[in-house]
């Protein structure tokens, strides 16, 4: 008895994959390389699916036989049949379909299986267990394995960001708020909060991971009963084989932990929405401050010859919009009936890989994006100026303030901006000619305030947490 969880497919796991992929492939799945991508899929295709279920009965049958429930003669029968490439994807469809759920066909499958080598270790298949803890379980075996992917990925990214943050700390662009220029910003700070976003984000899914890797041990109605005394014995076993925790209670119709990992990936989703939104406006022809990398065929349009379209940021945006309704799914189901759900449980079976391999692909997208992003510092330059200084007006602002306070110092600013917008006159021109102003402010000074490197505040020593963080996290 020395099965170890994994290990009942080791030996056709390379094989495994290369069906996965080359049946993947076959099927319709003409847009997965655009929303998803090959890791995540194989993560969770129809056969991961069930080898994490069969991976649950296999350390079943170690907890099992380790308790005394079952002779240790039906080990070995019951573990060699646990492996998914001996079934019949079609056939378990179809019954499931019948069924209700994928676990009643297989576990049917499998004992048939194990019956025709040793019938009397096939009575102990799936002793004292529900069809919910096998999917349930198997899918917590599919999540974990997601999780550390996803963790993994956005290392990546938070690399990336943190390459871009760092060589351009003092790359000057104009701050915008309500799509209007404000006040001058660095990229270096734009892309910091970005990272300062995805850290958090990594923080939410390391704690989510913790969570959801968790038994789902019941049987029919929570109780064990099936196991008699031996009940927490054959759970203690069997989580540690899984190398999950051990919960204090069954969690049939408690869907907070798959609603939190749910929850978790649209927070991530719409932090890389955030970013692909700033990056697509930042792109748009007028602008151009920075555009997705340039490779070939990426980006071109059917009639256009001309078009760079930013379609890693489509893509993102794309997911930004489908993933809040998927999430909303997953919190609907959590409210599910008694002891066992009836169609919350059922809707989450689809939901919830869905929302990863969309997760995974913007993630990938928004790597791929940052890690080679274009940036036109002379365009930047150049934005800056577009309004003659106008930009600068609250640093003139909060100069005269100390003199004259603040309110008759923003009512004098003020009146100078809409001078210069009707007349189409440079701010300085019209602040040299206000006798007040000049009373208070020499044109060297005046220069200064108009300079936009000198009206940056703290956006140095705030990039620089930033990025001290993100080397904690190395």
């Amino acid at each position: 008895m020395h099965w170890k969880y994994g290990a009942s497919c080791t030996a056709d796991a390379t094989l495994g994959r290369d069906l996965d992929h080359l049946s993947e492939k076959q099927s319709a799945r003409l847009l997965d390389p655009l929303f998803t991508t090959d890791s995540m899929r194989a993560i969770f295709s129809d056969r991961r699916r069930l080898q994490g279920m069969l991976d649950f009965e296999a350390a079943l049958t170690l907890a099992l036989v380790r308790a005394g429930v079952a002779p240790d003669e039906s080990f070995k029968p019951i573990v060699a049949q646990c492996v998914a490439d001996r079934f019949v994807m079609d056939v378990l469809a179809h019954e499931a379909a019948l069924a209700g759920n994928l676990a009643i066909p297989l576990v049917k499958a499998l004992t048939a299986a194990v019956a025709k080598s040793d019938p009397k270790a096939a009575r102990f298949v799936h002793w004292g267990a529900t069809s919910q803890d096998a999917i349930d379980t198997g899918l917590v075996l599919q999540l974990r394995e997601a999780l550390d992917l996803l963790q993994s990925e956005l290392a990546q990214f938070s690399g990336a960001l943190a390459r871009v943050a760092e060589t351009h700390q003092s790359t000057l662009l104009a701050g915008r708020t309500w799509l209007q220029q404000a006040s001058p910003v660095t990229l270096g700070l734009k892309v910091a909060g970005w990272l300062d976003a995805i850290h958090r984000q990594q923080a939410r899914i390391a704690q989510a991971r913790k969570e959801v890797s968790t038994l789902q041990f019941g049987g029919a109605v929570g109780t064990l009963a099936a196991l008699g005394e031996k009940g927490p014995a054959v759970a203690a076993t069997l989580a540690s084989t899984l190398e999950l925790e051990l919960p204090s209670i069954p969690w049939h119709t408690h869907r907070d932990r798959f609603a939190e990992v749910a929850t978790t990936l649209g927070l991530l989703v719409g932090t890389l929405g955030k970013i692909a939104r700033d990056i697509s406006l930042l792109g748009q022809t007028e602008i151009g401050e920075v555009l997705e990398p340039a490779e070939f065929g990426r980006g071109g349009s059917s009639t256009l010859p001309h078009k760079r379209n930013p379609v890693g940021s489509a893509v993102v945006l794309a997911a930004a919009i489908r993933v809040p309704a998927l999430v909303s799914v997953m919190l609907s189901a959590m409210v599910q009936e008694h002891e066992r759900g009836l169609g919350g449980w059922h809707a989450e079976w689809e939901t919830l890989p869905e929302i990863f391999l969309l997760a995974a692909g913007a993630l990938a997208h928004m790597t791929h994006v940052v890690d080679g992003l274009d940036v036109f510092e002379e365009h930047m330059t150049h934005n800056l100026a577009a309004t003659h200084g106008l930009i600068l007006s609250e640093a003139v602002a909060v100069a005269l303030a100390k003199h004259i306070g603040r309110s008759p110092s923003h009512q004098l600013v003020e009146h100078a901006t809409h001078r210069a917008l009707e007349s189409g006159r440079p701010l300085r021109d019209l602040l040299l000619e206000d006798q007040e102003v000049r009373a208070h402010l020499s044109s060297a000074e005046i220069d200064g305030l108009l300079d936009p490197k000198n009206y940056t505040g703290s956006a140095a020593s705030m990039i620089q947490r930033v990025l001290a963080e993100e080397k904690k996290n190395r």
